[in-house]
C-alpha cells in the first residue's frame, strides 16, 4: 500500500513554513490491498432479506483458556484452496438506519494433519443456520470420504475466529467444503467491507468497497486471513440496478434477476490466480470510467461521474500503460492478470492499496485536474500508482509468509515507486526526491532508542494491533533507503538479476527476506561481482538490528570508524542487537570533486590511508547519500567543505549539499558537533538556488521553530532566515516576471513555494502583501487567479493574517468544492489561523464525519498541532476525548502514531513530559493500539528537546542575533 497520512510536497512546505505555524512533516502509511477472485459453485443462495441473527449452538460462556482458539496465529493443519463467495451489500439503510450486507461462503481446504477443531477467521460478522440448526456446514470434497459431524460453533471475539468444535476428526490427506451464511454491517468505519458516501447533484450516494489489509478481510467473509494461506476465489456481487460491480477478476457476465419482489443485478467474476486473502477487493457505485489497453491489459480508471467527466482520470489512464510495461521489463515478468482497474474513493484511510487487479485510492492520489492539481498533486499521483504497480509483483505475485517481513513488500514498492515515475516523468529528475522523502526523514526515527529492526521476530508480531503497528516509516522509508543502497553496491544489473529469479522461483507463494539474499547471491557469484562478504552477512546488519551508523573520518590520519547514531546519546537502548550495532558499511566517497572506488568499512574501525588529505584537499563521503548511514570528519575538513559551499557551492553535488546540512544539523542534536556549526552550514544558502539543499535547511530549521518559536530566540532567528530567503524570493520574483509565469524545473517549481513561504513565515513585507492581495481578490471577484502551485501556501498565509472573514470564506469553498485536490488545500490552509477560537470549532469539526471525512479526521488535528497557537488546544483536545477517539477511529487505526507524534512534536518542557507521562497513565486501561511505540518515542523525543534546548538556548540566540547583523 502506499504511504498514508500523505502531506504533498508543497503543502509539506506550506506547513514547514506557514507565519504561526512550525509544521514537521507527517508521513505515515498509506495502505491500499490487493484481493482476489472466487469460484461460484453456482450456488444462488443468496436470501432476499437480512438472515436473522441467532446465536450460536452450544455454550455462550467463554470457552476453556489457552486452547487453540486463544492463540492469534492459525494452526498450520487446515490450508485453504479455493473459496466461493456471494455477498450482496445494501446501498439504502434497514429500518435501524444500518447499511449492511449479506453473504454466502465456501471454502475448499487441505487437512494437513488430523484434527478434530475447525478455526476460520471472522470478525464483526453474524451467522445464520446452515443446516440442522448449525452456523456451518461441512463436507467432503471426494464424495467417499467420511465427514465427521459438528458438535458446536461459536465465535472467539477476542482472537477473532469462528470455531467448528467437530465430533472426530478430520482425515490428514482429505480436502473439505466448510459453507456458511452470514451478515455484517457496511459501516463507515474504513475497514473490511465499508460504506463510503458523496453528494452528487444534490443526491447522497453510496458506495460499497473494501480495505482489507492488514487484518480486515475476516469483516467481509469467514477466511483463512494470513498472507500464506493463498487461495483463488470466485467472487459473486449481488448488486443494485443501476450500479456496476468490480471485483479483482474480471467480470464473466451480469444478469438481471430477482430476489423477493425486488430486481437486482448479479455480477459473477473470472477467478483469481492464486493470492492472499488481504489483496481481495469488491466494489459496488455508480461510478463511470475510461479505458485503454496496453499490450492486452484492460487499464480502466473508475470514479465520480463528474471527476471523469471532467477529465479527472486521464493523467492517471496515461501513465499506467507506460509504467506497467516498464515493471513488466524491470522485474522480467508479464504482469500476470488480463486487467487493471484503479479507482478512486471519496473515503479511504491511506493513500491506496494494491490488490491485485483493482487497486484502490484516495482520490488525491489519483485524480489529476489541470485547473486545481498542482506540481506536487501531479508527482503524489505519479509515485502512487507507481508504487502500487510495483507491488503487483512484490507483495501480490510473491508474498511474504508473516507480517514481520511486511517491509519486503514496502520497501521494494516504496523504492520501485520512484523508478516508475522516473520512467512516466523522466524530466523530473524524482530519483534524487528518495534522499529528502525517504533517506533524511526515516534518519529522524531510527536515530531513537525506541526504534526497531526492519525485520522482526514472528512470535513477536501476533495481534491486529501489532501487525499495525509495522505500518510505520521504518518500514517503508528505511526499507526503500536499503533496497536503494544494495542497488547501488551490487549494480543495478546485478539487483534486477537477482530479484528476478527471485520472481521466477517464488510466484504464487511466499517467502522471508532471506530467500531474496539467496537469489541476489546467486546473481552476484554468476557475474563475479566482488564483495567483502556475502549478501546475507552484509544485509543482515542492516535487516536485523534497529538504527543506522554515524561514519567519521579523519582526513589527517585516514582513520575512519563508525557508531550507533542516537539523538540522544544518552538514551537508553534496550533492544539487543545481534551485532552490537556495527554495520558492514559501503562507502561511496570523492576527494576535492573527484570520485574515488567504492570502499567498504567491515569493522568497527579502519584505516584508509587513501581518506587522508593534505593542503586544501578535501573528502565527502556517502556520495549521492547512497548509503544509509551520516558523516563525520575532523575539524580541519568540515572547514574545508564549509569553505566550499561558501566560494563555490556547485563543486559539490546538489544531493550532497542537502546533505552536509541535513547531517551536520543532526550531529549536533547528538552533541557531535556544535549546534552553531551546523547553523554555518546555511550561511552559503543566500547564494543557492537549487531545491535539495533549500528543503533539507528548511526541514532542520522547523526543528529550531519547534523549539523556540515560543521563546526569545524566535525574533532573532526570524530576522537571519528572512536575510538568507530574500535573494530567493527575488530570484523567483524575477524568474516568473513577478510570479506571472511558472517555473520550467520540477524542483524550480517546489522551490519557489519555498521562497514564498518562508519569506511569508519570517514577515517578508512583500511577501505578505502577494499573499493577501491575491486572497482578497479572489474573495472580491470570486476568480481564483493563484496558480495551483502556489494555493497552498498562499491560502495559508492569508488565512493566517487574516480574520473570520478569509477563515469562513475558505471553509466556505471547502464545503462546496469536489475537487480533491483543492478540497485538501482548503483543509490544510484552515489549519493556520492564529484565531484560538476558530482552531477551537476546527478541533470539533474534525471529530465530525458530517464536516471532515473520517479519512482526514486525525490529519486534521495534527495540522491544527502544528500551529504554534493550535499546539495547546489539539493536546487538550485529544487527551479530552482520547477514549472517543480510539472506539471511533478504530483501535488498530494505521493513523494513531501520526496523531500522537503530531500534537506532541513541539513538546520540550519538564512540565510537558509529565503531561505526556500522565497521558499513558490515564489511558492505560483503554489503550494506544497502533500508536503504542509512537507514544514511547513521543516520550524519549520530549526527553531529548529539554536537553537540548537547556544546552543549546543561548548560544543559538546569539549566533542568530550576530549573523542577522553581519
Amino acid at each position: 500500500m502506499a504511504k498514508g497520512f500523505f502531506i504533498s510536497k508543497a503543502v509539506g512546505i506550506v506547513c514547514i513554513v506557514a507565519a504561526v505555524g512550525a509544521v514537521a512533516t507527517i508521513i505515515a502509511l498509506s495502505v491500499v490491498y490487493s484481493q482476489e477472485k472466487a469460484k461460484n459453485n453456482d450456488s444462488n443462495l443468496q436470501p432476499t432479506k437480512p438472515p436473522p441473527v441467532t446465536k450460536p449452538p452450544g455454550p455462550t460462556t467463554a470457552k476453556p483458556s489457552n486452547e487453540l482458539w486463544d492463540k492469534y496465529r492459525l494452526p498450520s493443519n487446515l490450508v485453504p484452496n479455493h473459496y466461493n463467495v456471494t455477498l450482496r451489500p445494501r446501498l439504502t439503510p434497514d429500518a435501524s438506519g444500518k447499511y449492511i450486507f449479506t453473504g454466502e461462503s465456501s471454502v475448499e481446504f487441505h487437512c494437513a494433519e488430523a484434527t478434530n477443531l475447525i478455526l476460520i477467521h471472522s470478525h464483526k460478522l453474524t451467522y445464520s443456520p446452515v443446516s440442522n440448526g448449525l452456523l456451518a456446514r461441512l463436507t467432503a470434497v471426494n464424495n467417499g470420504d467420511t465427514v465427521p459431524g459438528i458438535e458446536s460453533v461459536w465465535l472467539q471475539n477476542e482472537t477473532q475466529y469462528l470455531v467448528v468444535q467437530l465430533k472426530g476428526d478430520l482425515t490428514k490427506g482429505n480436502y473439505y467444503i466448510l459453507e456458511t451464511i452470514f451478515e455484517g454491517e457496511l459501516a463507515d468505519d474504513l475497514g473490511g467491507f465499508y460504506r463510503s458516501e458523496y453528494t452528487e447533484n444534490g443526491v447522497k450516494k453510496v458506495i460499497a468497497t473494501t480495505q482489507m489489509e492488514a487484518t480486515d478481510a475476516r469483516k467481509a467473509f469467514p477466511c483463512f486471513d494470513e498472507p500464506e494461506m493463498k487461495a483463488t476465489f470466485d467472487i459473486t456481487l449481488i448488486h443494485d440496478l443501476g450500479t456496476v460491480a468490480l471485483s479483482n477478476g474480471k467480470e464473466i457476465e451480469t444478469t438481471e434477476d430477482t430476489m423477493g419482489d425486488v430486481k437486482v443485478l448479479k455480477t459473477k467474476f473470472e477467478r483469481t490466480e492464486r493470492m492472499s486473502t488481504y489483496l481481495l477487493a469488491f466494489i459496488v457505485s455508480e461510478f463511470d470510467f475510461i479505458q485503454d489497453n496496453s499490450d492486452d491489459v484492460l487499464i480502466r480508471i473508475f470514479a465520480r461521474k463528474p471527476a471523469i467527466a471532467a477529465g479527472q482520470g486521464e493523467y492517471a489512464l496515461n501513465k499506467t500503460g507506460p509504467m506497467l510495461k516498464f515493471f513488466e521489463e524491470y522485474y522480467n515478468y508479464s504482469y500476470p492478470l488480463p486487467k487493471s482497474d484503479q479507482v478512486g474513493l471519496p473515503d479511504f484511510p491511506f493513500g491506496a492499496m494494491e490488490n491485485w487487479g483493482l487497486i484502490t485510492y484516495r482520490e488525491t492520489a489519483l485524480l489529476y485536474d489541470e485547473e486545481y492539481s498542482s506540481n506536487s498533486d501531479k508527482e503524489r499521483i505519479a509515485t502512487v500508482i507507481a508504487h502500487e504497480l510495483a507491488h503487483m509483483w512484490f507483495s501480490n505475485l510473491v508474498t511474504m509468509r508473516w507480517w514481520n517481513d511486511l517491509w519486503l513488500n514496502e520497501g521494494f514498492a516504496t523504492y520501485g515507486e520512484y523508478l516508475g515515475a522516473h520512467q512516466a516523468e523522466p524530466t523530473w529528475n524524482i530519483k534524487d526526491l528518495i534522499v529528502l522523502n525517504d533517506v533524511h526523514r526515516v534518519f529522524a526515527v531510527d536515530a531513537l532508542a525506541s526504534s526497531h529492526p526492519l525485520s522482526s521476530k514472528e512470535e513477536d508480531i501476533q495481534k491486529p494491533a501489532q501487525i499495525n503497528e509495522l505500518f510505520d516509516t521504518i518500514t517503508y522509508s528505511k526499507g526503500a533507503s536499503i533496497v536503494r543502497m544494495m542497488s547501488d553496491f551490487l549494480t543495478e544489473d546485478v539487483f534486477e538479476q537477482g530479484f528476478q529469479t527471485y520472481l521466477k522461483a517464488f510466484a504464487f507463494q511466499n517467502t522471508v527476506y532471506t530467500d531474496l539474499w539467496t537469489h541476489l547471491q546467486m546473481a552476484v557469484d554468476a557475474t563475479g561481482t566482488a564483495l567483502p562478504q556475502s549478501v546475507n552477512n552484509i544485509m543482515n546488519t542492516w535487516v536485523l538490528q534497529m538504527g543506522f551508523p554515524v561514519v567519521t573520518i579523519n582526513t589527517a590520519t585516514g582513520d575512519v570508524s563508525q557508531k550507533h547514531f542516537l539523538l540522544d546519546p544518552e538514551s537508553v537502548v534496550t533492544t539487543p542487537s545481534p551485532y552490537n550495532y556495527e554495520w558492514i558499511v559501503p562507502m561511496r566517497w570523492m576527494k576535492t570533486g573527484a570520485v574515488q572506488a567504492l570502499t567498504w568499512l567491515e569493522t568497527k574501525s579502519a584505516s584508509i590511508p587513501a581518506m587522508k588529505v593534505t593542503g586544501n584537499d578535501w573528502v565527502l563521503a556517502n556520495i549521492d547519500v547512497a548509503g544509509y548511514y551520516r558523516v563525520n570528519y575532523d575539524q580541519a575538513n568540515w572547514d574545508k567543505l564549509l569553505n566550499a559551499l561558501n566560494t563555490n557551492h556547485e563543486v559539490i553535488p546538489v544531493i550532497n549539499r542537502a546533505q552536509l546540512v541535513d547531517d551536520a544539523f543532526n550531529l549536533a542534536r547528538a552533541k557531535i558537533i556544535q549546534t552553531v556549526q551546523a547553523l554555518e552550514t546555511t550561511t552559503y544558502l543566500n547564494n543557492e538556488t537549487a531545491y535539495m539543499p533549500w528543503a533539507s535547511a528548511i526541514n532542520n530549521l522547523d526543528y529550531f521553530y519547534l523549539m523556540f518559536d515560543r521563546s526569545e530566540v524566535y525574533g532573532p532567528m526570524q530576522d537571519y532566515l528572512r536575510k538568507q530567503v530574500t535573494p530567493l524570493f527575488n530570484y523567483y520574483k524575477d524568474l516568473t516576471g513577478n510570479w506571472a509565469d511558472v517555473p520550467t524545473g520540477h524542483m524550480d517549481q517546489y522551490n519557489e513555494v519555498n521562497a514564498i513561504s518562508l519569506a511569508c513565515r519570517t514577515d517578508l513585507q512583500e511577501c505578505q502583501e502577494l499573499t493577501t492581495t491575491w486572497f482578497r481578490d479572489w474573495m472580491n471577484t470570486g476568480v481564483n487567479k493563484i496558480h495551483p502551485n502556489l494555493r497552498s501556501t498562499m491560502y495559508c498565509n492569508a488565512i493566517a493574517t487574516g480574520g473570520a472573514a478569509e477563515w469562513e470564506f475558505a471553509w466556505d469553498k471547502f464545503k462546496n468544492t469536489s475537487i480533491a485536490a483543492e478540497v485538501d488545500k482548503l483543509r490544510i490552509a484552515l489549519a493556520c489561523t492564529k484565531q484560538a477560537w476558530l482552531l477551537n470549532r476546527y478541533l470539533e469539526y474534525a471529530l465530525n464525519p458530517n464536516m471532515i471525512r473520517k479519512q482526514d479526521a486525525m490529519s486534521t488535528i495534527v495540522y491544527i498541532a502544528n500551529n504554534v497557537i493550535g499546539q495547546s488546544l489539539a493536546w487538550d483536545f485529544v487527551r479530552a476525548r482520547w477514549s472517543y477517539i480510539f472506539s471511533q477511529y478504530g483501535s488498530e487505526s494505521n493513523s494513531f502514531p501520526n496523531l500522537i507524534n503530531g500534537v506532541t512534536e513541539r513538546f520540550s518542557t519538564e512540565f510537558e513530559l509529565q503531561q505526556l507521562k500522565q497521558f499513558k497513565a490515564d489511558n492505560a486501561e483503554v489503550g494506544f493500539g497502533s500508536g503504542t511505540l509512537a507514544l514511547d518515542q513521543s516520550i524519549e523525543r520530549t526527553v531529548a528537546n529539554i536537553k537540548w534546548i537547556a544546552e543549546n538556548k543561548n548560544n543559538v540566540l546569539n549566533w542568530f542575533i550576530a549573523e542577522s547583523k553581519s
